[in-house]
């Protein structure tokens, strides 16, 4: 079998698994209807809903894509690069690895699970977005402290590069 050949079962097998994987996602939101219907519940997501949702979707999503623990999850699927997750493999696995890799791939079908839980089991599903959401805003407020402080550290030490600049050069000059 040729270079050439191999390629292009590559992206054939890629695109089957997309399809698949898209598939796998509309039948979430079937089931999801159709547990509503059942429950004849008929009521919205909440804004507090959304909020909890959004949140532990964008933590759980960093934490499947990038945190160490979960590595042993994305071994089959990715590799670790110069820092980076990668996909890793062809086919199948590479289209997996792809999902993997990055939070906001994952972050879709996360929402979607965490919708269904919604409907299907409240009471767990809310538990576990409350404690994602509080990490989730945790790691916000993380990143933001460490940005704010990288940022006063540069401030400093240009102060401190700005009086070290004076003090070297001799009074009247320019």
């Amino acid at each position: 079998m040729s270079t050439g050949s191999t390629g292009c079962s590559d992206v054939k097998q890629k695109r089957a698994t997309y399809l698949s994987l898209m598939g796998v996602f509309a039948s979430i939101f079937a089931i999801t209807s159709r547990e509503t219907k059942k429950k004849h519940d008929t009521r919205g997501i909440t804004p507090l809903d959304l909020a909890l949702v959004g949140l532990a979707t964008y933590r759980t999503g960093r934490l499947i894509a990038f945190d160490q623990v979960t590595e042993p999850l994305r071994a089959p699927f990715t590799e670790a690069e110069e820092g980076n997750v990668q996909p890793k493999g062809e086919g199948a696995q590479a289209a997996v690895g792809e999902l993997f890799s990055c939070p906001t791939c994952i972050a879709t079908w996360l929402s979607a699970g965490f919708v269904l839980g919604l409907r299907v089991a409240p009471t767990p599903t809310r538990t576990f977005l409350a404690v994602m959401s509080a990490s989730g805003v945790a790691e916000i407020l993380n990143y933001a402290v460490d940005t704010l402080d990288g940022s006063n550290k540069a401030s400093q030490a240009a102060a401190e590069l700005d009086q070290k600049v004076t003090e070297a050069v001799p009074a009247g000059a320019s």
